[in-house]
């Protein structure tokens, strides 16, 4: 069998290991041959490829981003569709894809298998925002730097006795901003499951400075105040028409100095949490998720995805993953709350 891997949309740590997982599976225990999609849905709408061996994934694991670049190529626009992309797996021979990636392309992978396309799903996003599976790779790596960087705010905070409003990943779910929060001893954790008062907020942080701490405010970017009929966006749309989210921080921090005389900074983490080598625990999974799709392959489960269950790789299908977000839910909002203010 040849299978062509993509991946597609934002990157993150632990895509190379699903890459490694998924060629030495196939190659050493099938004697299967690789390509690789370069920059994602692009590469299958053009038939850019690139062949993947053994020797070509050595040591691959521990590398940050994606040997095959990413991009958020819509496979159904600029010539693509599923009889296009047909042809081209027909020409160059390729029996199977493998698509990692989060929501959109997952969407599109449905899609495309619904037309008769060969494809298996590897759900990849930082967030931890897909249904379906316990956890997402990439997200323990987002979660540690978030937390080292919000160790690191703690201390020049304490030195001014400012307000610090670290703004991280997050567009639908909270669970980065839940989880780094409760590591790095936040104040106040706000989410996009939780629209929470300016008021509240600055309950908060007062009860902070009444005691002689300097606040730390931890803000997912798809967060919403209650008057806010959407999370804050100025950069335009992506290629799946979604809103570039990012600034929310940037909006808090003067709002909780007018209203409660702290000096208040901001600090947007952004594109840090996706960089450099994933943990030791995504490289471990993101590896089990590459091996269990090659096998979902050969059984040709089209149209499904590899998945975590406790601790066990599953097999589900792509559509039990779409639509449905892994929110958090009010019991984990309760218990880290406890600790606010």
């Amino acid at each position: 069998m040849k299978i062509g891997i993509l991946t597609s949309g934002g990157d993150c740590p632990g895509l190379n290991a699903v890459i490694r997982g998924a060629v030495l599976k196939g190659v050493i225990s099938h004697g299967a041959e690789f390509v690789g999609f370069r920059w994602g849905w692009r590469g299958v709408v053009e038939g850019d490829t690139i062949p993947i061996t053994r020797y070509d994934v050595r040591g691959l694991s521990k590398q940050g981003g994606t040997i095959l670049g990413s991009s958020r190529t819509n496979p159904f626009e600029g010539g693509g569709g599923p009889e296009a992309i047909q042809r081209m797996l027909d020409q160059q021979r390729i029996d199977a894809i493998i698509a990692i990636g989060g929501e959109g392309t997952l969407a599109a992978a449905r899609r495309l298998t619904d037309a008769g396309l060969n494809i298996v799903g590897v759900p990849k996003t930082i967030d931890n925002d897909l249904a379906a599976t316990d956890y997402s790779f990439g997200f323990d790596t987002a979660v540690e730097i978030a937390t080292e960087a919000i160790d690191r705010l703690r201390t020049t905070a304490e030195s001014h006795g400012r307000c610090m409003v670290v703004e991280v990943m997050g567009r639908h779910v909270g669970w980065i901003a839940l989880h780094s929060g409760m590591a790095g001893g936040a104040h106040a954790i706000l989410i996009p499951e939780q629209p929470q008062s300016v008021e509240q907020i600055c309950e908060w942080v007062e009860a902070v400075r009444n005691r002689g701490r300097a606040p730390l405010v931890v803000v997912a970017e798809g967060f919403r105040l209650p008057d806010m009929a959407e999370a804050h966006s100025h950069k335009g749309l992506d290629a799946f028409r979604r809103p570039r989210l990012g600034g929310i921080a940037e909006l808090l921090a003067p709002l909780i100095e007018e209203r409660t005389g702290i000096e208040s900074r901001d600090t947007v983490l952004g594109h840090t949490q996706r960089g450099g080598a994933p943990s030791a625990f995504d490289r471990v999974f993101a590896t089990r998720l590459g091996m269990a799709a090659v096998e979902a392959a050969y059984d040709k489960m089209w149209g499904s995805m590899v998945t975590l269950r406790g601790t066990d790789i599953e097999i589900v299908s792509i559509a039990e993953a779409i639509g449905t977000l892994n929110s958090v839910p009010q019991t984990r909002y309760d218990e880290a709350r406890i600790l606010f203010g």
